[in-house]
């Protein structure tokens, strides 16, 4: 299939099913970077489903996409690209070795998401599962994401994300950013993951943001019930988020704030010794961070698991193993 793009406004509603494999060209440069495989874009009360499989062909892709290596990494198209959506839904579907992302969200108003799946090998850079950013009101339920990147990324200007039982691997995880690295960001205010299982991923639940960047805020993330297994690293704050050397560590990071952050009832098994990271910058400290019931079991040589902690002081709700920030407050 080649590239298409659904342009509202049209008359409500309206529903896409797909019912076949549609591939799109393995070529790379027989596509248009700055046009998605499939784009639909300003539609009130858009359904698309039907069982389908999007497969993006990108094996050819992926070798073109590190960011270590090349500035012009990321200019491919994403498989998915849904923009200025209402009142809308994304069910039954597969995306299966997409280019660059799987899906992109950007500016949708309540979008809900329901037993989507996403598949790509470990080794496909850049493929983010559902890349979410200028939107409110998402709800990503049921669904099973592996691939090379994040299974769930959060940009900027996000309000209201709800993500529950949700299967996360192989992939980097769910996170909130990278933030800060451009001026005039937007808050990132109410994500709640809830019921999520982590399975051989590089990270668990994530917030990053980078060093000595542009001011933001980051507020009221909720965590519940998570299960990690075989996770390098199950909990992670990190305001020194500094990919390829791209930045300075060594300047005072006056970045991204991070409040009203909560950790309930997780467990599992971590791949590093390190289960509980949180990395908060000197020039703004993490405020409000609720520890709840963590196991967390780390079976290395080296020794038990255990948490690093800098620049935040957490409280304490329940029972932590391994002991969290050791010195700070229990509720």
């Amino acid at each position: 299939m080649a590239q298409v793009k659904l342009q509202g406004p049209c008359k409500a509603p309206l529903e896409l099913q797909v019912q076949a494999t549609l591939k799109a060209n393995a070529d790379p440069k027989q596509l248009s970077a700055d046009i998605e495989w499939l784009t639909v874009n300003y539609i009130d009360r858009f359904t698309l489903s039907g069982g389908g499989i999007f497969d993006g062909q990108g094996k050819a892709a992926w070798s073109q996409n590190n960011c270590k290596d090349s500035k012009s990494c990321g200019n491919l198209p994403n498989n998915l690209s849904f923009n200025f959506l209402t009142n809308s839904t994304i069910q039954d579907i597969t995306s299966q070795d997409s280019k660059l992302f799987h899906v992109n969200v950007n500016g949708c108003k309540n979008l809900t998401f329901i037993r989507v799946n996403i598949t790509a090998p470990p080794e496909s850079i850049n493929t983010d599962g559902i890349h979410v950013a200028r939107s409110s009101n998402v709800n990503i339920t049921d669904c099973v994401i592996g691939t090379g990147d994040d299974c769930i990324s959060i940009g900027d200007e996000l309000e209201q994300l709800h993500i529950t039982r949700v299967t996360c691997g192989p992939g980097h995880g769910i996170s909130v950013g990278s933030l800060g690295k451009t001026p005039g960001e937007k808050p990132v205010v109410g994500v709640y993951v809830k019921n999520c299982t982590f399975i051989n991923t590089d990270n668990g639940v994530r917030v990053k943001t980078w060093p000595a960047s542009h001011q933001g805020v980051v507020t009221d993330l909720h965590y519940e019930d998570i299960i990690v297994q075989n996770v390098t690293n199950p909990i992670v704050i990190d305001q020194v988020y500094c990919p390829y050397n791209q930045c300075n560590k060594d300047v005072i990071a006056i970045t991204s704030e991070d409040k009203q952050s909560e950790y309930k009832e997780r467990k599992g098994t971590s791949r590093t010794q390190d289960a509980v990271l949180l990395l908060c910058s000197k020039g703004v400290p993490c405020e409000g961070v609720e520890i709840g019931d963590i196991d967390i079991a780390y079976n290395g040589k080296e020794g038990p698991a255990k948490s690093r902690c800098e620049n935040v002081k957490p409280t304490f709700v329940g029972k932590q193993n391994p002991p969290v920030c050791a010195g700070a407050q229990s509720a």
